[in-house]
């Protein structure tokens, strides 16, 4: 029956969380070769899965477009159930992807869905729990998934989507270049969904003096696409000569990931880019605000040692960083010195110096 199994991976959720998913597909595929996997998910995630695994496949669904509501998702179903999957596993376990869970079940598939751990979650952020307690990460939720559906994972052992040498620098624009020996790469990703999660933008800028100070062969690239960043990018182009806005240069994800794949460090909010840079083994300095690793999203591989967060008793508030703070001063991120963040990346970069 194994060998002739199908399984559709549902997950229809934002950057971080599909990325997230990569290393248990990666494993789950190499462990059943003979098995096919096929992820359903938003547009962007087909970079993440296209290359990953010879049995693994990818299915775009515009759940906001052409598969909107009731009559979208009937169609999607009947898209799907087309294809003769004899699995399914819902990672995302919304309203859209239990519509979806209810037809197969009807219809008599093997489904099983994520546990969310809502109420643990619950009481990680309770002010009156000082007993933080480590949730189980969604790369161990994904794997309990699998397992349920009769496909055990042994061992994660994702690495990187690129070779050990990285991703081809020659796919990049001619600004980017080749990385001399000399040179140190370091990505900055300073912003976030939302503002409990963004460590504020004038001490950020006196990280990057810092780095520019000590660093006077580094490149600092500049990661994140959206307002705040067309706002903030510039100026500190302009401050510091050596810093580059990845945005103004690279047209895909897929470079982007490339690029990361080079570098030598990211720094990083919880936010997605830790989770992409992850992806290509680049190691990560983190800083949580609001969040807490303890939620279980620290990125893949990433070691706790460079997350960078202060102990306050009111935090983590909130599991996604969305509720606003009941001071109102967001201390949890602005008690955070610049240098502890200065000298947590040196800590990575001055071995590679010596």
């Amino acid at each position: 029956m194994k060998n002739r199994a199908h399984i559709l991976v549902i997950r229809f959720s934002a950057l971080g969380d599909v990325a997230m998913l990569v290393p248990v597909v990666y494993a789950l595929a190499h462990q059943y070769p003979d098995v096919r996997i096929t992820v359903l998910s938003r547009a962007f995630a087909r970079t993440f899965f296209e290359d990953i695994a010879p049995n693994v496949n990818f299915m775009e669904a515009d759940v906001q477009g052409e598969y909107r509501g009731i009559k979208g998702l009937n169609a999607l179903y009947r898209r799907l159930v087309a294809k003769q999957f004899t699995h399914v596993a819902d990672m995302h376990s919304v309203l859209r992807s239990h519509f979806l869970r209810m037809r197969f079940n009807l219809g008599r598939f093997r489904v099983e869905h994520i546990n969310k751990n809502r109420s643990l979650r619950r009481q990680l952020t309770d002010p009156k729990n000082q007993e933080k307690v480590s949730l189980p990460t969604p790369f161990e939720n994904y794997s309990e998934v699998f397992a349920k559906l009769g496909f055990p994972i042994d061992h994660v052992d994702f690495t990187s989507i690129f070779p050990a040498e990285g991703g081809n620098l020659n796919m990049l624009p001619r600004i980017i270049g080749e990385k001399r020996q000399w040179e140190q790469w370091i990505g900055i990703a300073p912003f976030a969904a939302h503002q409990g999660k963004i460590y504020p933008v004038e001490q950020m800028r006196e990280v990057i003096r810092l780095i520019d100070e000590k660093y006077p062969h580094a490149r600092i690239f500049l990661f994140g696409r959206g307002k705040r960043e067309d706002e903030v990018f510039p100026q500190w182009v302009k401050a510091f000569p050596r810093c580059i806005y990845v945005g103004w240069h690279l047209e895909s994800m897929y470079q982007e990931l490339i690029l990361m794949s080079h570098l030598d460090v990211m720094l990083s909010m919880d936010s997605a880019n830790m989770h992409m840079a992850s992806l290509t083994h680049t190691p990560v300095v983190s800083i949580w605000g609001a969040t807490d690793p303890k939620a279980g999203f620290m990125g893949f591989g990433q070691s706790p040692d460079n997350a960078i967060y202060l102990p306050m008793e009111c935090r983590p508030c909130s599991i996604y960083g969305q509720k606003p703070c009941k001071y109102g001063d967001y201390h949890c991120m602005t008690g955070i010195a610049p240098q502890q963040i200065f000298n947590k990346i040196n800590s990575i970069l001055k071995p590679q110096e010596q």
